[in-house]
């Protein structure tokens, strides 16, 4: 069995970790008063996902489960950059997540990208994605593999992804590469630089709206990014 197939596996098994530790933490009686769901919305003026730009401003709705550290959320994002009465409506995307995260900082979790206007119920529509994260004080480790086959929602199969963030005061410096969908040859290549920011504008006394600014540049095909996004 190759080494693909054995993280495949490997994996797999963290999924079912993830749903039996999902599972007691929802129904236990130390979390039940803790369940929570969140609707919210953010406003991008590009969306850029790991140094690509899929779209000019967008609308990227969401709404997620909370029960103790497990979260189940469905995300999107709807590019207004197309014209309905040319049948372009932008780029969309609609994904589903699950993930758990430990008190010591660890979160495992699986993430389902769907791309409209393929059929959802078309099997290679969807590309199915692992991944986990590690926050230790100021640094922040991620890895992330696509399960899929080749050809899946434009996958090469076995895709590979890993991001080292550090922050420095209300700033962060991260830096991440992988092959797959994420290069323009399919080989590994760093392609995703940059430094971002965040913080809250206060519009009342009671009420403010968090502003996030990136600054991102893709060595791999030699794009660079300014982007602000609002929360409502």
């Amino acid at each position: 069995m190759n080494t693909f197939y054995k993280l495949k596996r490997y994996l797999t098994t963290l999924i079912l970790v993830i749903i039996a530790l999902s599972a007691s933490t929802a129904i236990s009686p130390e979390t039940a008063h803790a369940q929570e769901i969140t609707p919210g919305v953010d406003l991008y003026s590009t969306y850029v996902f790991r140094g690509i730009a899929f779209s000019g401003p967008a609308v990227q709705p969401y709404v997620d489960f909370t029960a103790g550290g497990f979260t189940l959320g469905a995300w999107g994002s709807q590019g207004i950059d197309g014209s309905a009465q040319s049948g372009n409506v932008g780029f969309q995307e609609m994904d589903l997540y699950a993930s758990y995260s430990f008190d010591f900082g660890l979160t495992i979790g699986a993430t389902d990208y769907y791309y409209p206007p393929t059929e959802y119920l078309d099997g290679e529509s969807h590309a199915f994605e692992l991944n986990a994260g590690l926050d230790i004080e100021e640094l922040s480790l991620s890895g992330n593999v696509v399960l899929n086959e080749a050809d899946f929602a434009g996958s090469a199969g076995g895709d590979l992804y890993f991001e080292a963030g550090y922050d420095v005061g209300s700033a962060s410096l991260f830096v991440g590469g992988g092959d797959g969908w994420h290069s323009s040859d399919g080989d590994f290549a760093i392609v995703n630089t940059g430094i971002g920011t965040s913080k809250e504008i206060e519009i009342t006394d009671t009420f403010s709206i968090p502003v996030s600014a990136a600054v991102i540049f893709n060595p791999d095909i030699e794009q660079f990014f300014v982007l602000v996004g609002l929360t409502l």
